[in-house]
């Protein structure tokens, strides 16, 4: 079956990469943030790792991946930030990776920050855009226009999207029903019956 896994990328060493993603279809990334600041202080961490392995990811394998975002409030939400880590995907890794702007919400260690407003996750989307990245979305807040999915070519709406629920599919043979368009990603031919609900799955 499909074999896919959420990781931070930079905690996998060079000699165990290339046999970690060999066994793998797809991968969400957390690149969490694009300051060396913030790895260090956050995440004792660095973020030249993270950076290399998305590229390693994009040029040497065929996994398909996509890239979580989630802003901290005072932390990552520069939005200089932001349009420097958007910039950089689209010249290091092209137009069609996704990318998921998340919303963080107070707990565990953080417990003293806000939540992360609509506002910012709406203008990191924007922001990504126009940059020329073609599949951005906003997580943990209700905006359909955000989380959804369009063609990159004519726009259209083809996975509409409010938090667990999905609306309009307009997707047939991994291409846009509107303008024909080959679409970066696997998508079935039907939005299937996913919702608000937990199903259990077998690791």
């Amino acid at each position: 079956g499909l074999k896919t896994v959420a990781v931070t990328a930079g905690y996998i060493t060079d000699t165990a990469r290339s046999e970690f993603y060999s066994v793998m279809d797809a991968a969400n990334v957390d690149l969490k943030a694009f300051t060396q600041t913030f790895y260090k202080r956050l995440c004792m961490a660095n973020l030249e790792p993270i950076l290399d392995t998305l590229v390693y990811l994009k040029h040497e394998t065929s996994v398909w991946f996509e890239i979580t975002n989630l802003i901290i409030p005072t932390h990552n939400d520069d939005l200089k930030e932001i349009d420097e880590m958007t910039r950089w995907i689209y010249k290091n890794l092209g137009s069609d990776v996704p990318i998921h702007f998340t919303g963080f919400h107070p707990d565990f260690k953080m417990m003293d920050l806000n939540p992360t407003s609509a506002e910012i996750l709406i203008t990191a989307h924007k922001i990504a855009k126009d940059n020329g990245l073609n599949y951005v979305y906003t997580g943990n807040i209700h905006h359909a226009k955000t989380a959804s999915t369009y063609c990159p070519n004519c726009n259209e709406c083809l996975i509409q999207r409010d938090w667990y629920e999905l609306g309009e599919y307009h997707i047939k043979d991994n291409k846009c029903m509107f303008c024909d368009t080959y679409l970066a990603g696997v998508f079935p031919n039907s939005k299937g019956t996913w919702g608000r609900k937990r199903l259990p799955v077998s690791i």
